[in-house]
């Protein structure tokens, strides 16, 4: 039996619901977790063998709204600890991936599987509304076995009692409700109970008991009655749904109950007209949409021994798409009309357009004019109102009252897209360039409060604006037009002086330009200040007197005046080795030669400088530094007037490997020279002091072929013979 117990909390389910293979077993949640803790690895082992990785596992705990590290005790291979291991959320995990599967009595045993349960949330969505209701069909869905029940509630055999006496006498009796419908209780007797709702039994047990405890009339020993155990009924689910069969369930059990049980409605069943048919005739009809869009259970039907749950097949459903909440199928019952079908799906999106709307219909035969008439697009147009108690009011609307047919489809457009609609344009030194909806009567000063007002910098003076030409026979697909502005079109923090804020340009006085009237696909675009720029600066390191940052003064600003204001490079700064590094456009370091630059201010070596330039002077350093494929790579002192081979022979010459011909030099100035070459004389450039000599190691795949180049050069002598004879004979 434990074996079984075990087993059943660890079985796996996949996509169909778990499948029973043997009896249920009634244990409690708290003896379920227990046994749970009791065989931690059980649980290590299902998971294993599921087929999926420590990853994939991982990934359908997130998408299931669990932590990803909520079965890490399990999937890695260090030993469990129950008790940390298995919390709550870890439990509800295991039970969401289908690891731990719950049944009607308890714990079911089910048919053991490969892979995990993948979620509702991964399935495709039904087009119809209401059906994923039922997809999630388990335990925590089925009625309560135990507990309080309602006054109404009739007992029946299988029913458990118990039966409490406190005061002066102190009795507890467990009572079972016979098949012939009576309970058997010491010193009293039979009592028939059967088809008695609760309130009448325990009416009948205070009246059968005060004959034998005088207590009970005088007020000094209570009655207590209450259920311990339900009674399990077999109804009987047919008609358009999943899993249709018998189905015990408790005596609470309900309609939806039943549903839930039999995994929901096929695409095909209908959720407006369901039947419980009962041995007596008596049938009942539920509508499952009161249930489904407001949570009303009122109409809920309580099942009974040997019911018949019938979902037939759909009648009248439509289609609402659009821009609307839920787009869905909905079912229709009654004199159920286009307002219920826009209620149901939520009423329009905050995108919808609200003007009209459209129905398309296939008509029926009896209806068609003509070949080729099958189909109908009704174009419905939409009121404005503000009366919510309007009758058809909805979201701002009056929806007209239209009945519909079954295979109705309901459209709801969108509101066009704002580049598909009347709309304006600015552009330029303004707070917030972009696109704006056009109105009527909408002005340029309309139009820049939107942009929220000029950008420093901002030319006040006119505005510059593209129109749609009237005639365009001629090619032309703007005409540009200069419309005057003032100070007015500034904040009044800025208007003082004629300002933006900043000395600048003066624009014309407050009201001295008249309005202008935008018309659709106006492109307005406010210019920049001539020859306006913000301060920029450049920063300054290494070896000058005061290194720092440096404000640019002017347009045109040069590297030697920019050595002047720093006061000097220092006696121990590399003049030859400065770097100039632009961060404009991420053009990294700049060719300088800055002992030229000094030498001859504003000649072609002095850069001109740019915002965020940073220069920096390194300190004097008389070395060479000899890396790459020589025989020892080493840093040489650097003398005058010694030549490329003596840095290279100082570090023991080229390696066995070295590829000479592409051997560099890299100068302090940054800059890189490579060897030069004329016919069979080749020179190596002279490093400099602070220089680098870069040997590179050779290409293995780029080897000379001897066999090819004597192949190739005979082949060259004999053509240059045979020509030789060809000319001595003519």
């Amino acid at each position: 039996m434990t074996r079984r117990i075990v087993l059943s909390l660890t079985a796996l389910a996949i996509l169909v619901p778990a499948v029973p293979v043997s009896g249920q077993l009634p244990v409690s949640p708290a003896q379920a977790q227990q046994l749970l803790r009791d065989n931690p690895d059980l649980v290590r082992q299902r998971l294993q063998e599921s087929g999926l990785s420590d990853a994939e596992i991982r990934a359908q705990l997130s998408a299931m709204g669990y932590p990803a590290s909520a079965l890490d005790a399990f999937l890695s291979g260090t030993p469990i600890n129950p008790n940390a291991a298995l919390d709550p959320s870890a439990i509800a995990a295991l039970e969401s991936l289908g690891v731990v599967v719950e049944g009607a009595d308890g714990l079911e045993i089910v048919q053991t599987l490969t892979g995990l349960e993948e979620t509702v949330d991964s399935l495709e969505a039904s087009p119809v509304f209401g059906h994923d209701v039922f997809r999630r069909a388990s335990s925590r869905f089925q009625p309560l076995l135990s507990g309080p029940v309602p006054d109404q509630y009739r007992l029946g055999p299988g029913d458990r009692v118990l039966l409490l006496l406190t005061g002066e006498a102190e009795l507890a009796h467990d009572l079972e409700v016979t098949r012939e419908g009576f309970v058997v209780v010491p010193e009293v007797g039979r009592v028939s109970v059967a088809n008695l709702t609760m309130a009448e039994v325990r009416t009948l047990f205070r009246e059968r008991l005060a004959g034998f405890y005088s207590g009970i009339r005088r007020g000094a020993t209570s009655v207590s009655l209450t259920i311990t155990e339900l009674r399990t009924i077999q109804i009987y689910v047919v008609g358009e749904v999943e899993q249709p069969g018998a189905y015990q369930l408790s005596s609470v059990a309900t309609v939806t109950n039943a549903l839930y049980a039999a995994n929901g409605p096929t695409l095909l069943g209908n959720l407006r007209d369901i039947r419980v048919r009962r041995r007596d005739g008596n049938d009942t009809n539920l509508d499952l949409y009161p249930y489904l869009l407001e949570g009303d259970i009122s109409g809920d039907v309580t099942l009974e021994q040997g019911d018949v749950v019938f979902v037939p097949v759909k009648d009248r459903r439509v289609k609402l798409t659009g821009a609307v909440v839920r787009p869905k199928s909905y079912e229709l019952a009654g004199d159920d009309d286009l307002i219920d079908v826009l209620t149901a799906g939520g009423g329009f999106a905050p995108d919808a357009n609200r003007e009209r709307l459209t129905v398309f219909r296939v008509v029926q035969p009896v209806d068609r004019r003509s070949v080729g008439s099958d189909r109908l697009a009704i174009d419905l147009a939409l009121s404005a109102s503000l009366n919510q108690n309007e009758m058809n009011h909805l979201g701002g609307v009056i929806v007209p009252p239209v009945g519909l047919q079954d295979g109705d489809s309901i459209v709801v457009d969108t509101v066009p897209a704002l580049t598909n609609a009347l709309h304006v344009t600015i552009v330029g030194s303004v707070q917030q360039p972009g696109i704006f909806p056009w109105w009527e009567g909408m002005t340029l000063r309309d139009l820049f409060l939107l942009a929220r007002g000029p950008a420093i910098g901002a030319d006040l003076r006119e505005a510059e604006v593209a129109r749609l030409p009237d005639d365009r026979t001629d090619g032309r697909v703007a005409d540009l037009l200069r419309v005057p502005m003032d100070s007015s079109y500034l904040s009044p923090a800025l208007r003082e002086g004629g300002f933006v804020g900043i000395p600048g340009i003066s624009f014309p006085a407050s009201g001295s330009s008249p309005e202008f009237v935008l018309r659709p696909l106006d492109q307005v675009q406010i210019l920049q200040q001539p020859q306006f720029r913000s301060f920029g600066s450049v920063r300054v390191t290494g070896q000058v007197s005061v290194p720092g940052e440096y404000t640019l003064q002017m347009t045109g600003h040069k590297v030697s005046e920019l050595i002047l204001r720093t006061g000097g490079i220092l006696a121990s700064g590399h003049v030859e080795a400065a770097r100039l590094i632009r961060s404009q456009d991420d053009l990294g370091r700049i060719d300088l030669d800055l002992a030229a630059a000094l030498a001859n201010p504003d000649g072609t070596n002095d850069v001109v400088l740019q915002p965020g330039d940073s220069l920096h002077i390194p300190e004097y350093s008389a070395t060479v530094v000899v890396q790459g494929a020589v025989n020892s790579p080493v840093t040489v002192l650097w003398r005058e007037g010694q030549d490329f081979h003596h840095y290279i022979e100082a570090a023991g010459g080229f390696r066995y490997d070295a590829d000479e011909g592409r051997t560099s030099v890299q100068l302090a100035s940054g800059l890189a020279r490579s060897r030069s070459k004329f016919l069979f004389w080749s020179s190596y450039p002279t490093p400099d002091a602070g220089s680098t000599i870069n040997v590179p190691v050779k290409d293995p795949t780029d080897q000379f072929n001897k066999v090819q180049f004597t192949s190739n050069l005979v082949a060259i002598l004999g053509s240059l013979a045979t020509l030789a004879i060809v000319i001595d004979r003519n």
